[in-house]
């Protein structure tokens, strides 16, 4: 670890919304950790991101930044088509990871850069699937690992988005929202997604070309668990992530805290979130905190490549649905020994 300001020295690959993002949390929010390098391939844009940070390097290439000596780990925050160059190449170096999601796009790219990392014979990536550092989330999390009421039986989701930028696809409903509570299912219910299902409802009437908006996902579990998640990324009014556990004694539920709510001069209501880095802002911080104390101690936690594998290959299995309007299982091999 270089020891420049005393902190981990990291390379941001990636400056588009959320690479900023994530240089401005090292720089004005976290401890432990300074942005040494940044990485994108608009020259401009990454020397301007550069100049705003003391002792920041601007690059266009990740393996050159790489190679810079005051960097000691990698936050990838590319699009996801890059992820597996950069990840080998920090491999290469023995950098720890912490990478945006997805892990690659794919399930066969994700698994070639699981079989690289296994070769190394440790972990060295932890995947940005921040629910799992959001506050309610790990409420939840710690109440169904008590058994506070009892086995978990469903699950009842809603993700909605206000809007979608242009281009959005309906395999993007798949890849670039709901993977988020494919991750959650897997997490909170410790079970693999085995099969998917994509219903369709009357679509929104302005909704845009091509895009089927919204959308009712049906998983099953290896435990025959079932949840189901209502996916509206055109709604309109906000920004909208709810998650309910339906257990053998009880319910719990979370997402419905919308802050202060009033009464005044013949009206009432409350605040919507207007998108996600808004209403995750706290998880991302948690996240990226975490993952810079663990690299400090040598460590590496959260979310692994086996959990990246593993969403890639459902949400294959749900494009697959989607097009089909079948019922499709998922495809995934054995879990190895370094992520059980």
């Amino acid at each position: 670890m270089s020891q420049q300001h005393g902190t981990l020295g990291v390379a941001v690959i990636g400056t588009g919304r959320m690479g900023a993002d994530h240089v401005r949390r090292i720089s004005d929010v976290i401890s432990g950790a300074r942005v040494a390098a940044v990485v994108d391939i608009d020259a401009d844009r990454v020397k301007r991101v550069a100049a705003a940070v003391e002792g920041c390097t601007p690059y266009t290439e990740p393996a050159a930044a790489m190679a810079d000596p005051d960097v000691d780990a990698v936050l990838i925050a590319s699009p996801g088509a890059a992820h597996e160059d950069a990840l080998l190449a920090a491999f290469a170096r023995g950098l720890p990871v912490l990478c945006e999601k997805p892990l690659t796009p794919d399930p066969a790219s994700a698994l070639r850069v699981l079989e690289a990392e296994q070769r190394l014979g440790h972990r060295r990536v932890q995947v940005g699937f921040m629910r799992r550092y959001d506050a309610d989330y790990l409420k939840l999390k710690s109440l169904l690992d008590q058994g506070a009421y009892g086995r978990p039986l469903m699950l009842h989701n809603k993700h909605r988005n206000a809007g979608t930028p242009p281009g959005f696809t309906d395999a993007m409903m798949i890849h670039d929202s709901a993977v988020h509570e494919i991750d959650v299912t897997r997490w909170l219910l410790d079970e693999e997604i085995t099969a998917v299902r994509v219903l369709r409802p009357t679509p929104l009437g302005n909704a845009p070309d091509g895009l089927s908006d919204p959308q009712l996902i049906l998983f099953e579990t290896a435990a025959g668990q079932l949840v189901d998640t209502e996916l509206f990324v055109n709604c309109g009014f906000g920004y909208q992530v709810s998650c309910e556990a339906v257990c053998e004694g009880g319910t719990a539920r979370i997402g419905d805290d919308h802050g202060v709510f009033v009464n005044a001069a013949g009206k009432w209501g409350g605040s919507i979130t207007p998108g996600f880095v808004e209403r995750f802002e706290e998880a991302y911080d948690r996240q990226v905190q975490r993952w810079v104390d663990a690299t400090r101690r040598g460590a590496v936690e959260g979310p692994s490549c086996w959990d990246g594998y593993a969403a890639a290959a459902v949400c294959a299995a749900g494009v697959r649905a989607q097009a089909t309007g079948e019922r499709v299982e998922v495809e995934l091999g054995e879990r190895p020994a370094l992520y059980r």
